[in-house]
């Protein structure tokens, strides 16, 4: 072949690759463009219940390797060739976009300038300004699994470290909360020796068991003490599942699930007093490995009190045959939406949603709903308010003041919950407001 023929394809492979690119580039722009558009049709500034990325527009030089870092492929665009937070509540926290600028632009920080997130005081070890109390976890505004495994051993190491032991009958420790963060603060202190009970209100695992099926999670590598390594990057619900049974089984951890915690109170020898629907347990130390959902928030309407409704769909099969109106425009309000098309064999799945469009979604989740609503399988009613639930019926209200009335036999209300302030007010813990920082 003639060497200047080669250089030809060579550089024309080269040119057709760029321009490919290049038009990649072009269409992530626009999504970006659209993305922030949406956000700003919602009204008001969207903040994040977890860490997130903080991007110095001086700083930073568009390179888009944040972008292409982050695991969710959908939380960070290049627009106006800078990188833009453009999907906040996509965002798992999970760091790899700072550790991947190429110029320091990213800190990873909680709430915003003008929108502060409440948190509680912890220290390093994850101490409250409590003697003996630790926070871990969701609560502590650290939703990654991974990052909830570490924060729970890391508790417990300081636990192990320390003289805080309870004497006599008194337990050395008490674990609230058998998701991630517990799990792991519960196994390190069974490895070393100490007296440890795990409470949970409802399921071993928390609200990993609550997943919609086939949910996909960002893990990363897990290290449980007794139990060892867990490498996959990505595991699903079902995968998770069966991961904490078999941590259960090889371990011998114990949990008493059905434990709700009202109360907790300090004792007069250095000891906290749990109150539980159970009874009421003494420990010398306690860790909070709570979510931040705590109880879920309610429409506050007439009806509302029927038991056919519920605020969260765990077996989408109860459903089958009936007519489901599932409320709220989040995450996990449009995931429990899927669980019923995709397992329920509902007659009817519809979506009351207040706001015009589903910004609020991750872009996978948004992208996948607007599909269902096309092939008809899901029904969104957009801009439209419950105003009471019937036995039959839902009637609701369109933005526009039009009443609007629906045959219905279930409602799943999915529009967040209230964490749980009380509890820690109780105790006296102290809850500072962050505004945009680490």
């Amino acid at each position: 072949m003639n060497v200047w023929l080669a250089l030809g394809l060579v550089v024309t492979a080269a040119w057709a690759l760029s321009l490919l690119w290049r038009r990649r580039e072009q269409t992530r722009t626009e999504t970006g463009r659209k993305e922030l558009e949406e956000l700003l049709a919602i009204g008001g500034e969207i903040v994040p219940a977890s860490i997130h990325p903080r991007i110095d527009p001086i700083r930073c030089i568009g390179s888009g390797a944040c972008v292409y870092a982050c695991p969710e492929k959908s939380v960070l665009t290049v627009v106006s060739g800078r990188g833009t937070l453009t999907n906040p509540l996509g965002c798992i926290g999970h760091g790899a976009c700072a550790a991947a600028c190429p110029v320091q632009a990213i800190t990873l920080v909680f709430g915003t300038a003008k929108r502060g997130l409440e948190l509680p005081q912890v220290d390093p070890s994850f101490q409250t300004n409590q003697p003996g109390v630790y926070i871990v976890g969701e609560l502590g505004g650290m939703g990654l699994i991974r990052n909830a495994v570490s924060q729970g051993r890391q508790a417990a190491d300081h636990i192990v470290a320390g003289d805080r032991r309870g004497p006599g009958e008194c337990l050395d420790a008490l674990v609230v909360g058998a998701g991630p963060a517990g799990t792991s603060a519960t196994l390190r202190l069974m490895e070393a020796g100490l007296r440890v009970l795990l409470l949970e209100r409802e399921a071993f695992g928390g609200t990993i068991t609550h997943y919609p099926r086939a949910k996909v999670v960002m893990t990363g590598a897990l290290d449980f003490p007794m139990y060892g390594r867990v490498s996959k990057r990505k595991m699903s619900k079902e995968e998770l599942v069966t991961l904490w049974e078999d941590i259960r089984e090889k371990t011998g951890l114990r949990v008493a699930v059905g434990e709700l915690v009202e109360k907790i109170e300090p004792a007069q020898d250095r000891t906290w007093l749990v109150h539980s629907t159970a009874g009421v347990f003494r420990a010398a130390n306690v860790i909070l490995a709570l979510g931040r959902r705590g109880s879920p928030r309610k429409l506050g309407v007439p009806g509302e009190e029927r038991g056919k409704v519920v605020y969260r769909v765990i077996e989408p099969e109860v459903f089958r045959n009936q007519h489901v109106l599932v409320v709220g425009g989040g995450n996990a309000a449009v995931e429990s939406a899927f669980a019923l098309i995709d397992q329920g064999e509902c007659a009817s799945a519809t979506i009351s949603y207040r706001k015009k469009s589903f910004a609020r979604c991750r872009q996978p989740v948004r992208k996948r709903v607007e599909r269902e609503i096309e092939v008809g399988r899901l029904t969104a009613l957009m801009e439209t308010e419950v105003e009471e639930i019937l036995d039959h019926q839902v009637r609701l209200r369109r933005s526009s003041g039009d009443a609007l009335a629906i045959q219905n036999d279930s409602v799943v209300v999915q529009i967040g919950g209230t964490a749980p302030t009380d509890l820690l007010q109780g105790i006296g813990i102290e809850i500072v407001t962050k505004y945009g920082e680490a």
